[in-house]
């Protein structure tokens, strides 16, 4: 008898343990994994806005969305004011088909507009707070060039770091997204890659 209790207060210790850690994690604030600058800005090839088309390009090219098969066109929305560029038009390598761009608000995209992929610019706080909480648990790609240390939701963050483009991925986002991100993403970090 004294084994047995001595079985159900381990149960129960590991039982607490288990809450204990899952509170821990969940008050714990978002982990962003750096990663190092993989485009280079090129005058010739669109400077800072090409850099991003092709950093941006390259993550799309990385992650599956479910139910949408290779080969399907993807629309992105680009809601606030970018950072990094006046008009997102990102370049996915290989033969994949051409990407729909739309300019958009949050409202729009909370009520309806259909997006894949979300680039967040500047924009009021509170509708990025309720643009992140409404893409949770949905199959939608967040890049964001005004969160440097990923923090702030999105699954992707660039920045501008001398002659290139840095991105860090928001763990924690990038789990929450109903999206197959391929690790292989950060290979993109490689500086000997020489672009996307």
């Amino acid at each position: 008898m004294p084994q047995e209790h001595r079985g159900a207060a381990g149960r129960g210790g590991s039982v607490l343990l288990a809450f204990w850690i899952a509170g821990t994690l969940a008050l714990a604030p978002p982990m962003a994994t750096p990663a190092a600058a993989q485009t280079l800005i090129d005058p010739q090839s669109g400077g800072t806005a090409g850099a991003v088309d092709r950093l941006v390009g390259g993550i799309i090219s990385y992650v599956r969305w479910p139910g949408i098969g290779r080969g399907t066109g993807l629309a992105t929305c680009t809601v606030g004011q970018p950072a990094l560029t006046s008009a997102l038009g990102p370049k996915v390598p290989g033969n994949q088909p051409p990407l729909t761009n739309w300019r958009a608000t949050a409202a729009s995209i909370i009520g309806g507009q259909p997006c894949d992929v979300i680039y967040l610019g500047q924009m009021p706080v509170a509708d990025r707070r309720r643009l992140i909480d409404w893409v949770r648990y949905r199959p939608v790609l967040t890049i964001t060039d005004v969160d440097p240390d990923c923090l702030l939701g999105a699954a992707f963050c660039l920045t501008r770091q001398g002659d290139g483009i840095r991105f860090a991925m928001n763990i924690d986002a990038v789990t929450r997204s109903k999206l197959a991100v391929d690790p292989r993403v950060l290979q993109l970090a490689r500086p000997d890659r020489g672009g996307a």
